[in-house]
C-alpha cells in the first residue's frame, strides 16, 4: 500500500517532479522542512543545532545532485516562548551554515505558531547534475560513509540518553567534493535521508530495474534515515576509479548490490508516518 508522502506526491502532475531538486536548465529548486516533534525535540538540541541541521539537509539536496547552492528562502514558525537570544542563535547557525557552502539567505517568512517548524528554499546551479534516473543492468549499487550512528543516536535520545554532540544526527555530513570528482563516473545518485532500504527502493523503482546483493545489510544500517550520505550507481568498470576517489579523500565506500532484471526490493518503513 502506498503511504500518503508518495501518495501526495503521486498527485502532482510535473515532469520536474522526481529527483532531489527540480532541474529547470542549470538551476535547481529544492525544499525540505525541519519540523519540531516531526524530526526533532527542542528538549534534544540547541537552536543553533536545530538551525544549522536545518540547513544542512536542504544543502544536501543540492550538493547530492553536484550542484552549488547559491540561494537560500527561509520559512520560520516561532512558537511564543522563544526569546530573541534564542531567534538570534538559530538565525545565526543558518546563516553560517548557509555560508560555509557559498550560500546566501535572500528571505522568506515568519508567522507564530505553537511549535517550531522551519522549511527551507534552496536555489542551485549545475551544468551536469546529478539524476536519479540513468541506471542499468549490471551497474553497481554503494554508499559511501558508515550508516547507522544516526538510528542509534535517536533511539539513545527516545530512551532519554544523552549522545555526543557531534553524533551524525546532529550533524550530518555532506559528500560535495566526493560528488564532484566522481561526477564523470557516476550514472545516479541521491542522499540517503529515509534510509538506504527505503532510498534504495527508490532507485530502483524510477529506473524500472530490482538488485543482486553483493554485501549483506543489517537493519541497524538498512533503517538509519537522516544519514544524508550518498547512495550512488555507476558501471563496473569504473568502480576502481570511484575507490581511488574515495581513499584519496579517506572517505568509506561500500559496493553493496548489482543492479537486475528483476523485482527485488528491501522491507521499508516509512519515516513519516505510521
Amino acid at each position: 500500500m502506498m503511504d500518503k508522502e508518495h501518495y501526495l506526491i503521486s498527485r502532482l502532475n510535473s515532469e520536474h517532479i522526481g529527483d532531489d531538486a527540480a532541474v529547470i536548465g542549470n538551476t535547481l529548486y529544492s525544499m525540505d522542512a525541519f519540523f519540531e516533534d516531526v524530526h526533532f525535540k527542542r528538549e534534544w538540541m540547541t537552536l543553533a543545532q536545530i538551525g544549522r541541521k536545518a540547513m544542512l539537509i536542504n544543502l544536501s539536496d543540492a550538493i547530492a545532485m553536484n550542484a552549488r547552492p547559491q540561494y537560500a528562502l527561509v520559512t520560520v514558525s516561532l512558537p511564543p516562548d522563544l526569546s530573541n537570544t534564542d531567534i538570534d542563535a538559530l538565525t545565526q547557525s543558518m546563516e553560517t551554515t548557509a555560508k560555509t557552502y557559498g550560500c546566501e539567505i535572500i528571505g522568506g517568512d515568519t508567522v507564530g505558531g505553537e511549535k517550531l517548524n522551519l522549511s527551507i528554499t534552496i536555489i542551485s546551479k549545475s551544468e551536469n547534475p546529478l539524476l536519479r534516473t540513468g541506471l542499468k543492468e549490471g551497474d553497481l549499487l554503494a554508499y559511501t560513509g558508515t550508516l547507522g550512528e544516526s538510528k542509534r543516536d535517536l533511539d539513545a535520545l527516545f530512551r532519554g540518553e544523552k549522545i555526543d554532540e557531534k553524533s551524525r544526527f546532529f550533524e550530518p555530513e555532506l559528500r560535495a567534493e566526493f560528488i564532484e570528482r566522481s561526477r564523470p563516473f557516476l550514472r545516479v545518485g541521491m542522499d540517503i535521508s529515509d534510509g538506504l532500504y527505503c532510498d534504495t527502493n527508490k532507485l530502483l523503482d524510477i529506473n524500472k530495474y530490482g538488485f543482486n546483493i553483493l554485501k549483506t545489510i543489517n537493519d541497524e544500517i538498512g533503517f538509519s534515515g537522516e544519514e544524508y550520505e550518498m547512495l550512488i550507481g555507476f558501471k563496473k568498470e569504473d568502480l576502481e576509479a570511484i575507490e581511488s576517489i574515495a581513499n584519496t579523500l579517506n572517505l568509506p565506500l561500500t559496493t553493496f548490490a548489482e543492479v537486475a532484471e528483476n523485482e527485488e526490493r528491501f522491507p521499508c518503513k516509512s519515516h513519516h508516518f505510521s
